[in-house]
């Protein structure tokens, strides 16, 4: 009982989420010779929406590039999103956390889905998110991933600029309530949801089995892969929205350091599969990588969430989050369209190269380089909290200046 509560009534140490995220995103690239992504599905899904209504997109170059054959389902992408909302959905379920909750602000609803469509937008053309251009990027050893970081946390810093404004926040909601707590009817039918919780494991146990017997095991290592990463984005509360935001408004670097743990391990497990034949996969180090990681880092401010954190408070019952997930979809099927009918390719990404930095500095530089500059980025943010002028570094300074000045006067 105590192991049950401490799995599921209490969220895990980041570091611990992390850290098995970065193995699990490595040991399914060794297995599959992909990698941990969701936009570039919600691209296809997307495109598959406009097929639904007539228009051809077959012949779209981004859709050329990321390919639309088959459906989610048929997809290993696919069943790494649909796993991430089960696996999330499932933990939810089973410790009772599942409500429907609206925003007491409506104007938050349209502010997330301007946020949704920027930052679907901005991933798209860096041919990546949070996860594939970011944290799967990085230990691919594309250096068009550490571009997308910089440009990336830069975006956030405008974004925090903009929701702290009085016009964009608007005037708070308040309302009067009880002093006593109420008894409400989501506690009272909260038995319900470890049964159900229980009833979709099955579910879900039932499909993986079914795609090994059917003889699709990659199937069955997307759904496996997938669900993973679901309870641990759920359970770790894993936002990279909050890793960078934290550090512009309060200086906390948790989730920031964090993530470089779960990379550097990512990093040694990936080039150990690298160097015994698995290949990498590198993205053009383009302007479109700068130009869509700013934009990205932007829009996931003004969305309150990335796609982990969307995709898992969007399983919480956050309405927020599904307008989020919607905007998303439209803008990275906006990108796929301007792709090449509005020339963004021929203007930001075309010609420019891919930088493998395994080919750059050689095999042991490589992993060297990258593990020494995850290793500054971890103390970096460590000496950015300490630091922060609302940190405790600078607060206890400032308090060591008063008493000293209070003991002159």
């Amino acid at each position: 009982m105590k192991l049950y509560q401490k799995i599921l009534n209490e969220y895990w140490n980041p570091y611990i989420a992390i850290s098995i995220a970065g193995l699990v995103s490595a040991l399914y690239f060794g297995i599959t010779g992909t990698v941990w992504a969701v936009t570039g599905e919600f691209t296809r899904f997307g495109g598959h929406i406009l097929q639904w209504f007539g228009v051809d997109v077959s012949q779209w170059a981004y859709f050329k590039l990321v390919g639309i054959e088959g459906t989610p389902i048929t997809r290993t992408d696919g069943w790494i999103v649909i796993g991430m909302l089960f696996g999330a959905l499932i933990t939810i379920l089973l410790s009772n956390s599942f409500k429907i909750r609206v925003p007491k602000q409506k104007r938050r609803l349209a502010q997330g889905f301007i946020g949704g469509i920027i930052a679907g937008f901005g991933a798209r053309l860096a041919l990546g998110c949070n996860l594939a251009a970011f944290f799967t990027g990085v230990p691919q050893f594309s250096f068009h991933s550490w571009i997308f970081m910089l440009t990336t946390a830069i975006g956030t810093f405008f974004g925090v600029k903009v929701v702290n404004t009085r016009w964009w926040r608007g005037k708070p909601n308040l309302r009067k309530g009880s002093v006593n707590p109420v008894v409400s009817e989501h506690a009272q039918k909260s038995k319900i949801q470890p049964i159900l919780g229980l009833l979709f494991a099955c579910v879900y146990t039932g499909i993986v089995i079914y795609f090994f017997i059917a003889g699709k095991p990659l199937l069955a290592v997307a759904c496996i892969a997938g669900a993973l990463f679901g309870i641990l984005i759920e359970r770790g509360q894993i936002c990279f929205t909050s890793a960078f935001r934290d550090l512009w408004i309060s200086g906390r670097a948790v989730m920031s350091k964090a993530i470089a743990v779960g990379m550097m391990i990512s990093v040694v497990v990936t080039f150990f599969y690298i160097q015994n034949g698995s290949i990498a996969i590198i993205k053009m180090a383009a302007p479109s990588t700068a130009i869509g990681g700013l934009l990205f880092g932007f829009g996931i401010v003004l969305a309150g969430g990335c796609e982990t954190g969307m995709m898992y408070r969007a399983m919480e019952g956050q309405l927020l989050y599904w307008v989020v997930g919607a905007g998303n979809i439209v803008g990275a099927t906006v990108l796929a369209y301007w792709w090449d009918h509005l020339g963004i390719y021929h203007a930001l990404t075309e010609n420019w190269p891919k930088v493998n930095l395994m080919e750059l500095w050689g095999p042991a530089g490589a992993l060297i380089g990258t593990i020494a500059m995850l290793i500054a980025w971890f103390f970096l943010s460590n000496w950015w909290e300490k630091r922060f002028r609302y940190g405790a570094g600078i607060k206890h300074k400032s308090n060591e200046q008063l008493a000293h000045r209070t003991k002159e006067a």
